[in-house]
C-alpha cells in the first residue's frame, strides 16, 4: 500500500512539473519554426535564441491560431527541394510574364535535368547559408537564372560565375582576380558575396522584388527609376517601374523557376533526386599542389574536380592563395590519407616565374628552359606581344625550388604591351632638312635614320633627297595585311628581316 502512495505521487508531480516548468510568462511557444519575428524581415541575420517555455496550465489552440502562427514540422525534409520548399518567403509575382516562362522552361525537359542535376553540388550548401542568414530559399534558385549553375559561365559583358559577379563588383565585395584564381568562380566565396549583395539591396530598398532588379541592373539604375516614378506620381513596385526588357523578365524567370519547383506535377517536371545532406566538404592544402594531381589523390574525375573548384583556372593551386579545395564528401578522406602516403616526388610541377623586364616571349622562354610554343600555351600569350616587367608567368618547377609566396599567390599578373612593328617607308628631304631634324620630325633617333640609310648623324641633304625610315605602324587584321604592300620588320635594328604580304 506504501509503495502505491509513493508511485501515486511521483506521477502527480511529473504531470505538475510538465504544466508549470521555466521562469518566463510569456505563454506562447518561442521554438525557432514557431518565431513570426524574423519572417517578418525575410533579409534579417537571425541569432541563436534561448529557447521559452509555457507557464501555467496548457491550453489547445483554434485552427485559426495555427494557420497564422509558424507550426514546428517534426518530419524532417524528404530531400533538399521540399526543405527549399519549406523555405519560400517571398511574395508571388503572378503575370503574363510569369506564365510565358512557365512554359519555356516546362516545354524544355532536357534543360531543366540538365541544370537542375549541375546544381547539386552546389544546393545543399547555398540553402545552408540562406537559412543562416534567415533569408528567403528562392534565392537559392536564383543561380538558375544567372548561370543555369554554371560556375565557368562568362556573360558577354565578362560577368563570371554562377552568381555572375562583374570584375568590379567582385573586387567590392572582395573576390580576388589575379594570374593564379578567380573568386567570382569559387563556390563558397562566390555565395558569401552573392548573400552579401542581396542583403544589402534588401536593405537599401525593402523589397526582394526591387533587391533582385538591382542585382541584375545596378542599384543606382533602380534607384533612378524608383525616383523618377516618384516625380510622376506613379507608384515604384517592381511591376509599375520603367526597365529594360532583361530586368523586366529577370523576376519572372525566378517566379517561374520557383513555381515549378514548387509544384513539379503541374507542370510535368520530374526533379532528380538531391539529398538533403551535404555534397562536398573543405580539405585544407599545406603545399602547392597540381589540379591533376589532387584529383587523382583524391579519386575524383578531373572534371568533376574543377566544378568543386572553378576558381582555379591554372594547372596548379598555390595554397598560400587557395588554402583550401572543396572535394566530395566521400572523397575527403581518401585524399587525405593519398597525400599524406604520397612519396612519388614533389606536389607541384608548376610554379610563377616573375619577368625583370619587359622582354619577348623568346626571351622568356630561354630563361625559364621552355619553347616559346609551351610558354605561350600555357600562359595564354597571343603572337606579337611582349612580357611587361613585374609579370609573373606559370612555368616548370624544379625539385629544389619552394611554394610560391602569399604575396605572389595573392596579386600575381600579366600585363603584355605590343611587340614594336615598323613600316618602311621613304620621305624626301627639304632643301634645310638634316637627318637631326627629320629624326625630330617623325619621332625617330638621329642615329637610327643614320643608320637606316647608311651616312652619318652629320652627313648635309639635298633637297628632294630620299631618305628611308622605319616608322611604327599599328597592326593590321589578317585581310588588312594580305592587301598590304607595305615591307614590315619587327624592329629598327631588324632591317634585313623584311615581310613582304602575299597578294591575293
Amino acid at each position: 500500500m506504501k509503495l502505491l502512495s509513493l508511485v501515486g505521487l511521483s506521477a502527480l508531480l511529473w504531470l505538475t512539473g510538465c504544466a508549470t516548468v521555466g521562469p518566463k510568462t510569456d505563454a506562447s511557444l518561442d521554438t525557432p519554426a514557431a518565431r513570426t519575428d524574423t519572417a517578418a524581415k525575410p533579409g534579417a541575420t537571425t541569432a541563436p535564441h534561448t529557447a521559452v517555455y509555457p507557464r501555467g496550465s496548457l491550453q489547445p489552440i483554434t485552427a485559426a491560431e495555427a494557420s497564422s502562427r509558424g507550426v514546428a514540422q517534426l518530419k524532417p525534409p524528404v530531400d533538399l527541394w521540399e526543405r527549399i520548399r519549406r523555405g519560400f518567403a517571398m511574395p508571388n509575382l503572378e503575370s503574363d510574364l510569369v506564365s510565358d516562362r512557365e512554359q519555356w522552361y516546362a516545354t524544355r525537359p532536357d534543360y531543366i535535368q540538365r541544370m537542375t542535376e549541375r546544381s547539386s553540388k552546389y544546393l545543399f550548401h547555398v540553402v545552408e547559408e540562406l537559412e543562416r542568414r534567415g533569408m528567403p530559399t528562392e534565392l537559392a534558385l536564383l543561380p538558375y537564372i544567372e548561370s543555369a549553375f554554371n560556375p565557368q559561365a562568362v556573360s558577354s559583358a565578362k560577368a563570371a560565375g554562377m552568381w555572375q559577379f562583374m570584375p568590379a563588383t567582385g573586387n567590392y565585395f572582395e573576390l580576388k582576380q589575379n594570374l593564379f584564381r578567380d573568386d567570382r568562380r569559387d563556390v563558397l566565396a562566390s555565395t558569401r558575396a552573392a548573400l552579401d549583395y542581396l542583403q544589402k539591396l534588401y536593405g537599401m530598398f525593402g523589397d526582394w522584388q526591387l533587391a533582385l532588379a538591382a542585382y541584375n541592373w545596378g542599384e543606382g539604375s533602380v534607384s533612378r527609376a524608383i525616383a523618377r516614378n516618384q516625380k510622376l506620381g506613379l507608384g515604384i513596385s517592381y511591376s509599375e517601374l520603367n526597365m529594360p526588357a532583361e530586368t523586366r523578365l529577370y523576376v519572372p524567370k525566378l517566379q517561374a523557376v520557383k513555381n515549378i519547383i514548387a509544384n513539379p506535377d503541374m507542370f510535368r517536371t520530374e526533379l532528380p533526386l538531391i539529398e538533403n545532406h551535404p555534397y562536398f566538404q573543405t580539405v585544407d592544402l599545406s603545399h602547392d599542389i597540381d589540379v591533376a594531381l589532387a584529383a587523382k589523390l583524391a579519386d575524383v574525375r578531373l572534371e568533376d574536380f574543377k566544378a568543386l573548384n572553378p576558381s582555379s583556372h591554372r594547372p596548379v593551386i598555390l595554397a598560400a592563395g587557395t588554402p583550401q579545395i572543396l572535394l566530395p564528401w566521400d572523397n575527403a578522406n581518401i585524399f587525405t590519407r593519398n597525400l599524406e602516403a604520397y612519396k612519388q616526388g614533389q606536389y607541384a610541377s608548376w610554379t610563377a616565374w616573375t619577368a625583370p623586364s619587359t622582354m619577348s616571349v623568346s626571351a622568356a622562354a630561354q630563361q625559364v628552359g621552355m619553347s616559346e610554343y609551351d610558354l605561350r600555351s600555357v600562359n595564354n600569350i597571343p603572337p606579337r606581344m611582349l612580357i611587361k616587367a613585374g609579370s609573373a608567368l606559370i612555368v616548370p618547377r624544379s625539385a629544389a625550388m619552394q611554394d610560391v609566396s602569399g604575396k605572389v599567390a595573392d596579386t600575381a599578373y600579366l600585363s603584355l604591351a605590343p611587340e614594336i612593328v615598323n613600316r618602311k617607308t621613304s620621305v624626301k628631304a627639304s632643301k634645310r632638312d638634316t637627318v637631326a631634324s627629320i629624326a625630330k620630325r617623325y619621332g625617330v633617333s638621329a642615329s637610327n635614320v643614320a643608320d637606316w640609310n647608311d651616312i652619318k648623324t652629320s652627313t648635309a641633304l639635298k633637297a628632294g633627297q630620299q631618305v628611308v625610315l622605319f616608322l611604327p605602324v599599328r597592326l593590321s587584321t589578317p585581310k588588312q595585311r594580305s592587301n598590304s604592300t607595305a615591307q614590315v620588320v619587327k624592329s629598327p635594328q631588324a632591317k634585313k628581316v623584311v615581310k613582304t604580304p602575299r597578294k591575293r
